[in-house]
């Protein structure tokens, strides 16, 4: 069925979510992420995975990039493909922030953050295996501008690859969310301290794509009371404070939708203040089932629903759940490995049934 609200105008609720699958070498999207989305867009909304505004937000290994020239054209072919199936495509602008190795960015990258507190844990890398994350180095107020500044000039370019529009990655500890949480963001200017001033960047970064390319082309993802990328958990006022507000901000500036990572911890008033606060399209994501999709989308918070690991391991998700098919398993083991094995080569229904 159909969904039309707003800008928003897709051919069925199905979204699929981000997902980082470290397939793009050099940074570069290829034919083989080509044959990827394209497998998967019965999708009426494809996200993509987390894709740089600058060298600096390259953190993970062979992730894909979105700010030269190379990197826009070769986007074209993957949004040709998908829009030949009729399917709406947003590509996910991410900033890993702190959550990243030197070993994984390019010559020219440095790894930042709010400030100097280093995440604790290990990131794998290419060239020296699993490292400890090192000490970013705090942005200064000319490197603020630059960060706004580069995902503008992204967001420019995703129209220019044939994109639908931008989500602003802001969820899963990576630097939107690292701004959001006082427990690593320790500054003392505009951009620290009250919950608003925390907000800051989210908000200007927002504001400046929709300006650059129109508030209907822009979303964001956001994930209340998320602990990943090691970050530390805050007042339970202050996580509803801080998503209520973002919210009614988006609100305001008209943006196309808010994509919410569903968590146990979340609290009944935080999804109402969310859902009053935001008059358009709110996506839910994160551990959902077709059953508990369904379940979700009759509940009033979510107008649509997203699937991760679902879409990972069956290309054809919309066919499935269609006709009640079984869904193929996840390999965990694939997940982030070179190559077509665990990411193009998972089977279709129609081939699990011969």
């Amino acid at each position: 069925m159909p969904y039309a609200k707003g800008a928003v105008q897709l051919k069925n609720h199905l979204v699929m979510a981000p997902m980082t699958r470290s397939r793009a070498i050099n940074n570069m999207p290829n034919d083989l992420m080509t044959a990827y989305y394209l497998q998967r867009s019965g999708a009426g909304l494809i996200i993509t995975e987390g894709t740089a505004p600058s060298a600096d937000a390259l953190g993970y290994a062979r992730i894909p990039g979105l700010f030269s020239p190379q990197q826009t054209a070769a986007w074209k072919t993957v949004t040709d493909a998908v829009h030949a199936q009729g399917s709406k495509i947003f590509v996910q602008l991410m900033h890993t922030g702190r959550i990243g190795h030197p070993a994984n960015l390019p010559e020219e990258g440095r790894l930042v953050g709010p400030s100097n507190i280093k995440a604790e844990g290990e990131i794998w890398t290419d060239t020296l295996g699993k490292q400890p994350y090192p000490e970013p180095a705090a942005l200064t107020a000319e490197g603020i501008e630059n960060v706004v500044a580069e995902h503008v000039n992204a967001a420019r370019n995703a129209i220019a690859a044939g994109f639908d529009g931008v989500e602003l990655h802001g969820a899963n500890g990576y630097l939107i969310e690292q701004f959001l949480n006082p427990q690593v963001n320790n500054r003392t200017d505009d951009y620290g301290g009250t919950v608003y001033n925390r907000a800051r960047l989210a908000i200007r970064i927002v504001k400046e794509m929709a300006a650059a390319i129109g508030a209907h082309r822009v979303g964001i993802r956001l994930s209340p009371f998320s602990t990943l990328g090691d970050l530390a958990p805050y007042s339970e006022q202050e996580v509803h404070d801080t998503y209520a507000l973002l919210a009614r901000e988006m609100d305001n500036m008209g943006i196309a939708y808010l994509h919410i990572g569903v968590s146990a911890i979340i609290p009944q008033r935080t999804y109402d203040a969310i859902r009053g606060g935001f008059t358009g399209t709110i996506i839910l994501c994160n551990g959902l089932t077709p059953e508990t999709g369904e379940t979700a989308l009759n509940a009033g918070f979510a107008d649509l629903v997203a699937f991760g690991r679902a879409f990972l391991a069956n290309p054809d998700l919309d066919l499935r759940i269609a006709t009640g098919a079984a869904l193929n398993e996840t390999d965990y083991t694939t997940l982030y490995t070179p190559g077509s094995l665990g990411y193009t080569d998972y089977p279709l229904y129609e081939e699990s049934h011969v």
